[in-house]
């Protein structure tokens, strides 16, 4: 017996909204197994583009930060479900940002300057894209926010991630990823956005490549999953892109792992200084679109160990 072809909608990025909101009206409402093409506008709200510059930084509106495009209400989902969300496809746009916002990321404390980097790369995603004197990273798109209403009444803020996934920036929620989310109000009302062409585990200075991408998902229905967190399926490999030459690795040691996070962290921005003269800042912005954060031992008290692993390919 044949399946019934899947319905595709879309989702364009006026239809977006600043906060998760159980009251919200859904935009589109569909059936499980139909698909969904989004369009989200990248993080800044479009606030920056393509020709911005440095001195557009200080003027951002964080009132306008980090849109998502929904929500979508799914047919059948009730509280204590998990919607199963299948990432079929990325499209990304040949440009994105990173970009150092003071007051904002691990080591803000130690950059209070705002900083800039414009992105151009390939949309087809067949080169790295450049950065500066002979860096080169590898893209992986995904999404950065994505999950579903809270079932709590009221606006919620987009910037911190929740039981109901939101602001995860975990950069394997790539194409082929299925994703489990539980549920917790009628309809579930899945929203997406925060687009990005590549980051590092950790996300370290506060921003990825920022990027508009388009995206396409198919949407299923879990029953009674009772999920306490979102988890995530990979359909292969997560760090292949970047690992064919290896990684240097910088550490923190010591109780607190929020320590030992910036000790790793400022220990490789002083590592990528000296072997490659570049700035601070540029190392800074580096580690957060490719560097990967990584607790080693957590068991061995009162010590904790964190390290930063930065890939070769890009400066090679």
């Amino acid at each position: 017996m044949n399946e019934k072809p899947c319905t595709r909608h879309t989702i364009h990025e006026h239809q977006n909204h600043l906060g998760w909101d159980n009251s919200l009206s859904p935009v589109l409402t569909v059936a499980p197994h139909e698909t969904v093409e989004f369009f989200p506008v990248d993080a800044s709200g479009g606030q920056l583009t393509a020709n911005s510059s440095v001195a557009d930084i200080p003027r951002l509106d964080f009132a306008r930060v980090n849109p998502v495009v929904g929500p979508v209400y799914i047919d059948g989902a009730e509280p204590g479900d998990a919607v199963k969300v299948t990432l079929l496809s990325f499209a990304p746009s040949g440009w994105g940002w990173t970009a150092n916002i003071p007051g904002f990321g691990l080591l803000a404390d130690q950059f209070p300057e705002p900083a800039l980097h414009i992105w151009k790369y390939e949309p087809d995603l067949s080169v790295p894209a450049m950065f500066g004197p002979g860096g080169r990273v590898p893209l992986k798109p995904f999404c950065g926010t994505i999950g579903l209403a809270p079932g709590e009444a009221g606006v919620h803020s987009v910037i911190p991630p929740r039981r109901v996934g939101g602001n995860m920036d975990i950069r394997d929620i790539c194409a082929g990823t299925e994703l489990y989310l539980p549920v917790e109000v009628k309809g579930a009302l899945f929203s997406v956005g925060d687009t990005h062409a590549a980051q590092g585990d950790g996300e370290v200075c506060g921003t990825a490549i920022e990027s508009p991408v388009s995206l396409a998902a198919e949407f299923e229905l879990i029953k009674g999953a009772n999920l306490p967190f979102p988890r995530f399926t990979t359909p292969g490999p997560v760090s292949r892109h970047l690992d064919a030459i290896g990684y240097e690795v910088t550490t923190g040691i010591g109780p607190d792992l929020m320590d030992g996070a910036r000790a790793a962290v400022s220990g490789m921005i002083d590592l990528l200084m000296k072997q490659h003269h570049i700035s601070a800042i540029d190392a800074y912005l580096l580690c957060s679109v490719c560097a990967d954060l990584r607790i080693n031992e957590i068991v061995d008290q009162p010590n904790r160990i964190v390290s930063l692993y930065f890939p070769r390919i890009v400066f090679e």
